[in-house]
């Protein structure tokens, strides 16, 4: 067999005001054929999974580009347009071929695509015809459009947020692929459209519970190759954004749309349930602070959930900080804030350089005011990196400040706070400090948990668009709760 791989990705929040150009996906992940190293990315996992698949299975794996950028706004046209055209001259280079696997995000938007993945699967399809193996794993912060599902044979999305699994689910998707080639099964997929839009922890019940029922029904029923749950992605301002359910069978597919609207329909029974309960700046630093007072042992986490570039943000607010230095708090690590003119500034300056500084708050309304200080100058790294999960996530050069008894990250590509190896890297010991200040919805979760003497879940300033009943979308439909309460009647069968 001869199976072609590759991998184009990034999370595209159309509110933000950060685009992403052709340099954004090589600060973050380009790896030209056969170049991809051995940790994946992310959405990359279907490429370094396939080089274990095909070893064992003595196949032939043909790699193309992997590209991955960190969300942000809207990608350049001539920069998607490149790196879709790379990889598809490379599958015709290729060609023939027995299967095609792909690494995606699925939340996309570029300038004059606004559903880049369905014309990145369809131009594939184009070329390897209607019989040919065409899968991908996806996101699950994403857009399940038709056309997509058109062009595809199948999609395998991550179960898990924060996003754990991703190389597991990789391995579903290459299990479903091996079968199908071998003739063991026929996948057919389903999808049920849920009418909503929510965030989905799975962290918490009750999406927990729910994500465990999923892989429960895998397990025990042999007609069900693969449940997925697409969350949606509310910061993506496209018109078929919205929670969906794929239901993959072997060969019966009114079964799996049976079991994908029955699944769906008691997701949406739970709307408005999933997400954690949200607390404002002030709030945030009091709970903290009285906790800290009280002698809590182990640092207390505030999260700041929605300056997140995870989720396309610029990681620029400084809320949260310029309410923790309002209330004289000591002993704090704020990681991470992106100012890539700040940290050139630093490293100009040099380790040990007392210097005024201003940063932060550059890149929208809502994101607070700069902060201005005599800034100590701790520590400078080029090229830092922090883990996540079985990853590693680069946030470029960086700098450690130190301002009224505050430990600040500074970084110059922006990325999420996925793990406290994030001050570590930059010589701050999070055991050691009372709150830390983390930049992340749930991403942070899995790592900063293990850790957290408590966990303060923040909403500060507006720097994302959180609220789709109010958000103002151009191009979403209405039909969807929270925009219409019962889109499915008031007695759904």
């Amino acid at each position: 067999m001869r199976i072609f791989t590759a991998a184009l990705a990034t999370e595209t929040n159309t509110f933000s005001p950060i685009c992403v150009d052709r340099r954004a996906f090589e600060e973050s992940l380009y790896a030209p054929p056969g170049m991809h190293p051995a940790t994946p990315t992310l959405c990359t996992a279907p490429i370094t999974v396939g080089r274990e698949v095909c070893a064992r299975q003595g196949w032939t794996l043909i790699e193309g580009t992997a590209a991955w950028a960190d969300p942000a706004g809207l990608v350049n046209k001539r920069a998607y347009e490149g790196l879709r055209d790379e990889i598809l001259d490379q599958l015709r280079a290729a060609m023939p071929v027995d299967a095609v696997v792909i690494g995606l995000h699925g939340a996309m938007v570029a300038d004059g695509y606004i559903d880049p993945e369905g014309d990145f699967l369809s131009r594939i399809r184009e070329i390897i015809g209607p019989d040919i193996l065409l899968c991908a794993e996806l996101d699950p912060h994403s857009h399940l459009t038709e056309k997509r599902c058109h062009a595809a044979d199948f999609f395998v999305a991550f179960k898990e947020f924060p996003h754990t699994d991703f190389v597991d689910r990789a391995k579903d998707l290459w299990t479903i692929a091996v079968d199908t080639l071998e003739g063991r099964v026929t996948p057919v997929m389903s999808v049920f459209d849920c009418r909503m839009i929510d965030v989905f922890p799975t962290s918490k019940e009750p999406m927990r519970s729910f994500v465990d029922q999923l892989m429960a029904i895998e397990a025990s029923d042999a007609d069900v190759l693969s449940l997925s749950v697409i969350h949606g992605f509310m910061a993506g301002d496209v018109p078929e954004m919205g929670t969906k359910i794929i239901a993959i069978t072997n060969g019966n597919a009114s079964k799996g749309a049976n079991l994908a609207r029955t699944l769906g329909l008691e997701l949406f029974s739970k709307r408005g349930t999933f997400m954690v309960p949200q607390i404002d700046e002030k709030q945030a630093v009091n709970q903290a602070l009285a906790k800290t007072n009280a002698g809590t042992k182990g640092p207390v986490v505030i999260a700041d959930i929605w300056d997140n570039p995870g989720g396309g943000t610029a990681g620029d607010a400084t809320v949260v900080l310029a309410e923790l230095m309002a209330r004289g708090a000591k002993n704090v690590a704020v990681g991470m804030i992106w100012d890539p003119i700040a940290v050139q500034i630093c490293m100009a300056a040099g380790e040990g350089a007392e210097i005024h500084l201003r940063f932060g708050a550059k890149s929208a309304p809502g994101t607070g005011n700069p902060i201005d200080g005599l800034v100590k100058i701790v520590k400078l790294v080029a090229n830092a990196e922090m883990k996540f999960g079985a990853s590693v996530a680069p946030f470029g050069d960086a700098a450690h400040i130190h301002l009224d008894g505050i430990d600040i990250i500074l970084s110059s590509v922006r990325v999420q706070s996925y793990d406290p190896s994030l001050f570590t890297a930059l010589g701050v010991d999070p055991l050691a400090k009372d709150i830390l200040v983390v930049k992340s919805t749930n991403h942070f979760y899995a790592a900063f948990s293990k850790i957290a003497a408590d966990i303060l879940y923040c909403s500060a300033g507006t720097p994302y668009p959180n609220n789709p009943a109010t958000n103002p979308y151009r191009n979403v439909r209405r039909d969807i709760w929270p925009m219409m309460a019962n889109p499915h009647g008031s007695a759904p069968h």
